[in-house]
């Protein structure tokens, strides 16, 4: 089960969305061993991600970011207008995470969350703000009310399996109906971690909303998709620069890229990096390493 649901409230001005993910998740999960507390924090900021993209209007991709100066460096979420996902982590692998460790205790001081659009054929948008909150759920809210002056409720979990998200929206209206969008929240919060895991929109919104139930539309499935590849490392590669790859494959004999998403490994030998720069960078680098 991989997929995102929207829905709406005709009798009220309250739309929402919800996502879960198995296969995803897992094909990320299983590529490198994180601490149970970053497991956890990179499964609430996928479905996240997975919900926010949703809103796209342009082909492209939406980059959800969170970097901290802890234990946490950075948790970087990236979702397609094509309804894929990709998801990594970095941190200080030498240190002791407990497992109920908090978003704002892995980060430490001075977190920010960035928020970037990336659009196939044009710029990129880019928003930064300081973290507000000790869980990704809080962290985003406080930027939907910023950012988009809508209110927005949040629900995120994560499990060594699943993932799932819950996202509810105020819509602009003339008359406000604060009852009504407090009815439906009051309703969203006695959802628990695990159900919001393991059980699907349909199970989820009837669970919630039988009394008054929203318009579900068709979901949308999703799938994991890496964007790296061999041609993308080359040009990396390229911005480095001769002398400093030629160092390295003189040295080493070959230089090997490690993609964070996905783990595939690019390797350049001696050869590929002569046919690369165009020119013999490697001998050249041997020749001033037997000066040296």
């Amino acid at each position: 089960m991989n997929q995102r649901t929207r829905f709406i409230f005709d009798q009220m001005p309250i739309r929402g969305l919800h996502v879960q993910a198995q296969e995803v998740w897992q094909h990320i999960v299983a590529r490198k061993n994180y601490p149970v507390a970053i497991r956890r924090a990179l499964g609430e900021l996928l479905a996240a991600g997975a919900l926010l993209s949703s809103n796209l209007k342009i082909d492209g991709t939406l980059i959800v970011q969170v970097q901290g100066r802890g234990i946490l460096k950075m948790l970087v979420v990236e979702a397609t207008s094509e309804h894929t996902l990709r998801a990594t982590a970095r941190w200080d692998e030498t240190a002791a995470i407990a497992d109920d460790a908090n978003l704002a205790q892995l980060l430490g001081d001075d977190g920010v969350f960035v928020l970037t659009v990336q659009p196939k054929n044009s710029e990129p948008w880019q928003g930064v703000v300081p973290l507000e909150g000790s869980s990704i759920a809080e962290m985003l809210m406080n930027y939907m009310a910023r950012s988009e002056q809508l209110e927005t409720r949040i629900m995120l979990a994560a499990d060594d399996q699943q993932i799932g998200g819950l996202l509810l929206q105020r819509l602009p209206e003339e008359t406000q109906d604060d009852d009504a969008w407090q009815h439906i929240c009051t309703l969203a919060d006695t959802l628990t971690a695990a159900e919001l895991s393991n059980l699907d929109a349909q199970n989820v919104l009837y669970r919630l909303f039988h009394e008054t139930p929203p318009r579900v539309f068709p979901a949308e499935n999703l799938e994991f998709a890496c964007t790296c590849s061999r041609g993308k490392v080359s040009d990396m590669l390229l911005l480095l620069g001769g002398e400093e790859v030629g160092s390295v494959v003189a040295q080493e004999g070959s230089i090997t890229v490690d993609c964070d998403f996905c783990h595939e490994q690019y390797t350049f030998d001696e050869q590929d990096v002569h046919a690369l720069f165009g020119m013999d960078i490697v001998a050249a680098c041997k020749q001033i390493n037997k000066i040296i």
